[in-house]
């Protein structure tokens, strides 16, 4: 009977059908999958900026002298063409008044050697006097007449330098502090300004871009793979908060900064409130273009290997699994953005991937496809509880 036994289980042992090779250990495993379909994605940047005023002055002094007054507050707004300081005009007062003077006696001057020569022409004709003095009358009112001009001239520069007193406003904006106080002496040539007037609304943010990135872009939109867009540009400030109004690229620069190898691109923002202010850090965000070829993938989905590849399984043939090499550089949203190593049609596993193997037997069934609960069967531990 023993021998038996023994005989019985070996000769069962012997014909059992060896496992699938492929499979796992309770048959195929099942996944979830997406179709990959390309579509028009956004080629987001996110580039690091800072804000530059968008006109800025210094108020400098065209005429030397003392300062005998300030007309503003610090820290105001001030308006173009408001005056701004008061410097000593009594020298500049009296220059302008002589530069008159010297213009009435050369007009003076003009008039005599004028008519000196009309009393010449007819004395020359009947040879009652030389032709010689008649020359030298008509030279003389010549002379006369030009130095009325050289004087209205001194007399318009004089004026000039007077109105130069009163220092006005060359832009309008917000006005820094005072440099210099009353009673202070300024110069032409002087190295500090008086003041600074900055503009702040509306105010730029220069924006730095790798030229790498420019040469990419620009291979895109050569290729047809991607269309240019005109879109808003959304900031992000030191604090971590976004700055609530949007704005848009002004223009580009056309040559790369030897020291950085970044190309500048400057932006426009409205800036009533004056949050925005000259020399602050900030992030900016905004869409260079439309990738038209692009597929969108789940994070999830998405693994690297150790050299920093990023790799996806796909349902192969037969319902193999399959794992594939792609490029995605970049996220939108929550889902990678995939530019090569996919097709549209694609199945692209996005559950189950934990313990997947190439060639493993696979189950796919739609990753949104609703899962369907059961009643629990009769006779079940489940269904002797509710009864």
């Amino acid at each position: 009977m023993g021998v038996t036994m023994v005989a019985l289980l070996l000769a069962g042992c012997g014909n059992s059908a060896p496992a699938d090779k492929g499979k796992g250990p309770h048959g195929p495993v099942e996944v979830g999958y997406i179709v990959a379909q390309a579509g028009n994605v956004p080629m987001t940047a996110e580039l690091a900026g800072r804000t530059v005023a968008f006109q800025s002055s210094e108020v400098r002094p065209q005429v030397s002298g003392v300062v005998q007054r300030r007309f503003f507050t610090e820290g105001s707004i001030v308006k173009q063409g408001q005056p701004l300081y008061q410097i000593d005009p009594s020298l500049y007062r009296a220059a302008t008044n002589q530069a008159s003077a010297n213009l009435a006696s050369a007009e003076a001057t003009a008039a005599a050697a004028k008519t000196k020569a009309e009393r010449y022409r007819p004395l020359a004709e009947i040879e009652a006097v030389s032709k010689q003095d008649y020359t030298d009358a008509r030279a003389a009112q010549r002379q006369a007449e030009a130095a009325i001009l050289q004087n209205k001239a001194q007399l318009d520069t004089a004026r000039i330098n007077l109105r130069f007193t009163t220092v006005p406003a060359p832009i309008t904006g917000r006005i820094g502090r005072s440099l210099f106080t009353v009673g202070a002496l300024v110069t032409t040539s002087q190295a500090d300004p008086l003041a600074t007037i900055q503009q702040l609304d509306p105010i730029y943010v220069d924006i730095q871009q790798s030229a790498a990135a420019i040469i990419s872009l620009r291979r895109s939109l050569a290729s047809g793979g991607a269309v240019p867009v005109s879109a808003a540009v959304r900031l992000k400030l030191e604090d971590g908060s976004e700055y609530g109004r949007t704005g848009s690229v002004e223009f580009t620069e056309v040559v790369v900064d030897p020291s950085t190898g970044t190309v500048t691109l400057r932006a426009r923002f409205p800036n009533p409130d004056g949050l925005l202010l000259p020399g602050m850090f900030v992030r900016a965000l905004f869409n260079q273009a439309i990738d038209q070829n692009a597929i969108l993938v789940p994070q999830a989905a998405v693994t690297r290997d150790p050299k920093g590849n990023a790799t996806v399984w796909i349902v192969g043939p037969g319902n193999k699994a399959v794992q594939k090499t792609v490029t995605a550089e970049r996220t939108h949203g929550t889902s990678w953005v995939v530019t090569k190593g996919l097709a549209p049609g694609d199945h692209v596993i996005t559950q189950g991937t934990g313990n997947l193997k190439a060639n493993v037997a696979l189950n796919p069934v739609r990753a949104d496809t609703p899962q369907r609960v059961a009643p629990p069967a009769a006779g079940s531990d489940q269904g002797k509880k509710a009864a």
